[in-house]
């Protein structure tokens, strides 16, 4: 991967504070989710600082499975106990409000591409419509809380529609890596995203950014079934 500005690693590692702060506040700063993340930043920062080649890694490739383990904990979360119990209590007010992380992740991913680190149809200059997920996400925190009550049918709407849009790149992004399993971007792969300290971006971001969107969308679904829940819409 070619040398890349300071400035990029500086605002990608904020736009990952911010994300971690924002998911926090969310879940009232829960000392379990937050152990469970911390855990998990640290197993997948450390091989990131060793492996500096994606072509190079074991099989099954490094990057599909970073996504594996987060979607491990999303079935538990969402089918067990205790895992739906934390799920009730987030804050749908900053759930929504959190993907404004996702204007630094697509101004970031447009310097990769410039810099020729990842491929152009992971930008919004290609396919990946993403940004309309961090730029709505003020507007729908307004307009879908404004009048002191839920408007559940926007936000439901918005939500399947940012979920749809983020799982675009992701496999645009998972098909652009250097694997055997790459099916787009050959004369440019996705070469960032699988080193330190952008691993943190499929491997810390974008599963807050799902599991936002999927707390969000069952606790608006329960929402239509029963009165308003002071904690479902807390901030």
């Amino acid at each position: 991967m070619p040398h890349l500005p300071t400035y990029i690693y500086l605002v990608f590692g904020l736009t990952v504070v911010a994300a971690i702060w924002l998911f926090a506040r969310a879940a009232h700063y829960n000392k379990w989710f937050l152990i469970g993340l911390g855990a998990w930043l640290v197993l997948r920062t450390v091989p990131g600082l060793f492996f500096t080649n994606p072509a190079a890694a074991p099989s099954p490739p490094r990057f599909p499975f970073v996504l594996l383990v987060p979607i491990v904990a999303f079935l538990l979360l969402f089918n067990t106990a205790r895992g739906k119990a934390f799920i009730d209590q987030l804050s749908l007010r900053a759930l929504t409000i959190f993907h404004i992380v996702r204007i630094p992740v697509e101004i970031v991913l447009f310097w990769l591409f410039a810099h020729k680190a990842i491929p152009e149809i992971m930008t919004f200059e290609g396919r990946n419509f993403d940004i309309f997920s961090g730029l709505s996400a003020p507007i729908m925190y307004y307009v879908g809380f404004a009048t002191g009550k839920v408007n559940k049918s926007l936000l439901l709407v918005w939500n399947v529609t940012c979920l749809a849009l983020v799982l675009n790149i992701v496999f645009y992004s998972v098909l652009s890596a250097p694997t055997r399993f790459q099916q787009f971007a050959f004369d440019q792969p996705n070469l960032a995203i699988g080193q330190f300290p952008f691993v943190l971006l499929p491997g810390c971001i974008v599963p807050l950014v799902l599991f936002a969107h999927l707390a969000s969308i069952r606790k608006l679904l329960n929402l239509k079934k029963s009165p308003v829940d002071p904690k479902i819409v807390s901030t």
